[in-house]
Formats: structure tokens, C-alpha cells, sequence
């Protein structure tokens, strides 16, 4: 008996956007935002990660182009939105309302949510407040800025797993500073020395770089050590997370997900996601069972993995041709 082992999906071709634009959201932000794909599809708000990242022309692949009327966005400060690296006027509540005002814009009345890392927090938040809005949601890498998850990652935990790259993550510290690694590094983001500032962002921003995915990736790590994408991605991290995401209190993400009951939902994480543990997305399910939930038993935290790619792209098609509740 021959045994035919389906071939995992990959990125959907790349494909241009058809409308590039600004739109200005407060007095000191304005953002950059793309469509691209069908006009007439069913939309997708795409959410980049970070939060800080900025948007990247694969986050228009994880969609049909044909299907799919596809938006992405750089969020407040980051990518080609301005100002770079602002953090004033920067929060999650901001952000969730920019959501808004861009698809007012757009003229969209529903759109699907789609979202990985701390674009899972961000489209959570978004969901819980403007629920009407949202016909499904595809989250992976599941992050809710609780402080577990904060000191897992930046104090101690990973730091095991990596402990040759965990000494560049801490080498712009002094030793005595090394019992908040996060309120050190963001006294040197926000401090006037820029020697010091940039040091601390490219420890900060190569750190997360270097232990994305299951298997090493040096492009990537370098890529994520580029002055202009560190400075605005460690900044911009540091400060929501020393904010505690601007949650009400720690955990509300969880403690409020048995809202979204009803909301047609996937849940995607791999096994060996260093950056956000299975133990968040986990309790997401038990607070959100009906939610689909796959774990993906070959990956860490990145979107590009050969399993977790296969997963996302089943799960855009599975909504493709879905009709508004």
C-alpha cells in the first residue's frame, strides 16, 4: 500500500497592490495603507506583528487574490507610516480605532480579521470592541501581553533555550539593571543617547529575530538588526509592553475572550513557539472552544513555516466563499 503524503500549501503568488494611500488618524499620526486583490472579494484586514513590524508585501499572500479583497496597513509608527517610531498617542485602543477609521474609509461593512503574533492581540481587542464588524477571525501565534508571557520572554524562560543569543539580548545592560530587562531596555529606547539607544534596539529587535521560527534563519536575524526596522520595532514593542498592552488589567484579553463565542474563528500555533508558548493559545480555546484549533506540531512562531503556511492558507480558502451571518 503506497502511502501519498498531500503537499503542503505554500504563499499565494505575489501580487501588487491596487491602491496605495495615507490617511491621517489623530493630529500626529498618519498611515500608510494597501489593497490589493479583488475589488468585489470578500474583505480581510491583514495586521502585522510587533507590534512595530510594519507591513511586508507577503502579508498580501496569505489570501486569494481572486477571492479576496485584501488591506493591509502599517500601524502607528511603524513602516512607511509617520512619524516613525512616535510613541506618543501610540496605544492599542488607538489602534483598534484606526481599524475603524480605515474601514470607513474603504467603505467596508464586515471584513475578516486576520492576525498572527501581536497581530492576534491587536485583532482580538478589535473584535471585543466592534464585534459587528468582524465575519471571522484567523489568529496564530496567540499573544495577549499578559506579564507571564512578557517575562517568559524577556526576563527568563527563552533565555534557556538560547542562551549564546540571550547574551547579545542582555550585552547593553549593565549587570545591575538585569533584574527588568524590559524597564533597562526602555530607559535606553526613550533616553537621549543615541549611541545607547540603537545598541539596545538592535539587541532587542535580533533577539526576537533570531528565535522566531524552529530552524535558524540569518537573513532574517540581520534583517531585523537594520537600524530604521529596529529602532521603530524594539521602540515601539518596549513601550506597550512596559504598558501592559493598555489592557485594563493583566490577562483582561483572556478573562474577556468568552466574548467572541460566535464569532466563526481559527486558532493556529506551533508546538515549539518560543516567542508566544502554546499555553496562551491554549487557553484561548478553553475560553473560545468553538473557535477551530490546530496545532502545528513541526513549527515555532513565524508565519512562513512550511506547516504553519499549509495551516493559514487552508484557513483563508475555508472562508473564502462563506456567507455573511
Amino acid at each position: 500500500m503506497t502511502i501519498v503524503q498531500e503537499k503542503l500549501r505554500g504563499f499565494f503568488p505575489e501580487v501588487e497592490p491596487r491602491v496605495r494611500g495615507r490617511l491621517k488618524v489623530s493630529d500626529i499620526h498618519e498611515l500608510y495603507y494597501e489593497e490589493a486583490g479583488n475589488p468585489a472579494g470578500r474583505p480581510v484586514v491583514v495586521l502585522h506583528g510587533g507590534p512595530g513590524g510594519g507591513s511586508s508585501p507577503n502579508l498580501r499572500r496569505f489570501h486569494n487574490p481572486e477571492l479576496y479583497r485584501i488591506i493591509t496597513f502599517d500601524q502607528r509608527g511603524a513602516g512607511r507610516s509617520t512619524p516613525h517610531a512616535c510613541l506618543e498617542q501610540n496605544t492599542t485602543w488607538d489602534l483598534v480605532e484606526d481599524m475603524e477609521k480605515l474601514r470607513l474609509l474603504l467603505g467596508i461593512d464586515r471584513w475578516q480579521v486576520f492576525g498572527g503574533s501581536w497581530g492576534s492581540t491587536l485583532a482580538m481587542a478589535y473584535a471585543l470592541t466592534h464585534r459587528a464588524r468582524v465575519t471571522e477571525l484567523i489568529l496564530r501565534g496567540i499573544f495577549t501581553v499578559r506579564q507571564c508571557e512578557i517575562d517568559w520572554f524577556y526576563q527568563h524562560g527563552a533565555s534557556m533555550l538560547f542562551p549564546d543569543v540571550w547574551e547579545r539580548f542582555v550585552a547593553p545592560i549593565a549587570m545591575d539593571e538585569r533584574q527588568d530587562l524590559v524597564s533597562a531596555h526602555h530607559r535606553r529606547l526613550t533616553g537621549i543617547d543615541e549611541k545607547q539607544r540603537l545598541a539596545s534596539a538592535r539587541a532587542w529587535s535580533q533577539w526576537e529575530g533570531a528565535t522566531l521560527s524552529l530552524f535558524p534563519d540569518p537573513a532574517r536575524e540581520a534583517a531585523f538588526g537594520e537600524d530604521r526596522f529596529a529602532i521603530a520595532f524594539a521602540s515601539i514593542e518596549c513601550h506597550y509592553f512596559i504598558n501592559k498592552g493598555f489592557f485594563a488589567e493583566d490577562g483582561w484579553l483572556l478573562q474577556n475572550a468568552h466574548s467572541l463565542r460566535g464569532i466563526p474563528g481559527v486558532i493556529l500555533q506551533g508546538r515549539y513557539d518560543v516567542v508566544t508558548p502554546m499555553d496562551t493559545a491554549h487557553a484561548l480555546h478553553r475560553a473560545w472552544p468553538e473557535a477551530r484549533f490546530e496545532i502545528i506540531a513541526n513549527a515555532g512562531h513565524a508565519a512562513a513555516e512550511p506547516g504553519t503556511l499549509d495551516a493559514l492558507i487552508r484557513a483563508t480558502d475555508s472562508f473564502a466563499h462563506a456567507k455573511d451571518a
